[in-house]
């Protein structure tokens, strides 16, 4: 597909309405109509200025099809680029929408934080406002207006809990048994990185110890843990313990309100890992089939199976754990409306305090559909997270957070789901921005926030492990940041 962006620079912008309607396509970018080839699918946008309107259009010529939309704005209507992206993308959604028969349920929404845009609106206009503003201007569906509406509303009930001093804290574990076919997440397999793994966990809890001197220099209070990856859990209860002994020796650890590890993958899980996060003081833990479809897994490659699921959650249980994550994957290649249906049913009949429902995001190198297929993908995987959001509110869960990935199918979202009031407020502090972040760990990054402004500033670790080994001396003096950022901060 060829986007012809002609007097503006919107063209990140022009490739993310593009890909709503077509995600699979390979985009290129011209700057003027003349410069067309043409036999190519085709879509032209223009901002064009006078003294008392501005004129933006779009025209779009798709397998012999051609449609085009045009409208007027008063300057004062449409100062800032923002505003002016918007408006160019209302023009283009109303195009291709012609062409397609595509309606995107977020409208001209392309962010990642929809929920923190609409928080944003309802905070200085009310809700009332904020909901009509999303379906009006830009052209969200009911639905996922007042799932916005909805998170918002969660996330403002926990936002207060973070003070001015207040920081969260990500360890990074990257590593894996297998790396699943759907995943683009720097991950290492355990098997071909098992040399790397000690010496990775003595520089990561070295990493730890300067990052709390840090933060003790600045005066920050933990407030949660998230330990992540890859697969956390494809480390030994030893190496484990190891990682959380360096926590609790480093970090005050008493006002903790949550410790997170994403013990993830049940073929990781055993009894001896789990007592040893237990005995650590983690409070929460993610057990993660994405789909209880057996024959889904071996087509992602995901050697084990929905019992193993089940088996391992029940374990948890039985061990003492009460707030249990379980992520599900709507669009996953093989599967089903009705499989993913009954996914959802059997994570529901776990009764997991969380449960946390993502869109499959298509990888740049791999495309997984056909040009012809993506339509069909796209309506299939809507119809399963509309499934997914109506079971889930039937069955007693709030929405608490929620997020889009780039390239998702059908730009839709991930969300978290809880019940009993317990939301992942790491999932909330981190997604929605509201402090800093230190994180550790290769590929980790660090998110220092302003908490009198929106002035965020991130710091990035070196992003292989063996990097990180290598490069460990130079990338101790990145926390340095920590300390700059925080003083021009005061």
């Amino acid at each position: 597909m060829v986007i012809s962006a002609i007097n503006h620079t919107y063209r990140y912008e022009c490739e993310k309405i593009c890909r709503l309607f077509f995600p699979a396509d390979k985009m290129a970018f011209v700057t003027g109509e003349e410069e067309i080839p043409a036999d190519r699918r085709t879509v032209i946008t223009e901002i064009k200025e006078a003294d008392d309107a501005v004129h933006f259009s779009c025209r779009a010529c798709l397998d012999g099809k051609e449609a085009s939309y045009s409208f007027y704005v008063p300057p004062f209507q449409c100062e800032g680029d923002s505003l002016r992206e918007r408006l160019l993308a209302k023009a283009m959604v109303k195009v291709l929408k012609k062409l397609t028969g595509i309606i995107p349920p977020w409208g001209i929404l392309t962010g990642i934080r929809p929920a923190k845009l609409m928080r944003k609106y309802m905070n200085e206009n009310g809700a009332s406002f904020a909901e009509e503003y999303f379906r009006e201007f830009f052209e969200v569906s009911e639905e996922k207006t007042l799932l916005a509406s909805d998170v918002a509303a969660f996330e403002n009930t926990c936002i207060s809990l973070s003070g001015e001093n207040s920081f969260s804290l990500y360890v990074s574990i990257p590593f894996c048994p297998t790396r699943c076919s759907y995943c683009s997440f720097v991950s290492h397999s355990v098997k071909s990185a098992a040399k790397l793994i000690p010496e990775y966990v003595e520089r990561l809890c070295a990493e730890i110890k300067l990052t709390a001197e840090k933060a003790k220099a600045q005066s920050l209070k933990l407030e949660t843990v998230y330990i992540g990856g890859g697969t956390p859990t494809s480390f030994s209860a030893e190496e484990l313990t190891k990682i959380t002994d360096a926590l609790k020796e480093s970090f005050d650890m008493d006002n903790v309100r949550e410790f997170t590890v994403e013990a993830g993958r049940p073929d990781t899980i055993d009894e001896k890992k789990l007592l040893a996060l237990k005995k650590a003081g983690v409070t929460r833990i993610s057990i993660n089939p994405q789909t209880f479809s057996d024959s889904v897994l071996k087509a992602i490659g995901r050697p084990h199976t929905a019992k193993d699921t089940e088996e391992k959650f029940h374990l948890a249980r039985d061990l003492g754990f009460d707030n249990i994550n379980t992520d599900l994957i709507a669009g996953l290649p093989t599967d089903s409306f009705e499989g993913f249906s009954d996914s959802i049913e059997r994570a529901i009949a776990l009764s997991p305090e969380n449960i946390t429902v993502h869109t499959l995001s298509l990888k740049r190198s791999a495309e997984i559909v056909t040009e012809n297929e993506t339509a069909g993908i796209c309506r299939e995987t809507e119809k399963m997270v509309d499934y997914a959001n109506k079971r889930l509110y039937e069955s007693g869960y709030r929405p608490y957070y929620m997020y889009r990935q780039s390239k998702s199918i059908g730009n839709l979202e991930n969300t978290g789901w809880c019940k009993d009031n317990k939301p992942c407020l790491y999932n909330i502090f981190m997604m929605e921005e509201i402090h800093t972040v230190l994180a550790v760990g290769a590929s980790a990054v660090t998110k220092l926030k302003d908490p009198y402004s929106e002035k965020l500033e991130r710091v990035y670790n070196y992003k292989y492990p063996y990097e990180y080994i290598s490069r460990f001396s130079d990338m101790k003096q990145r926390k340095e940041e920590i300390g700059r950022f925080m003083s021009e901060c005061k």
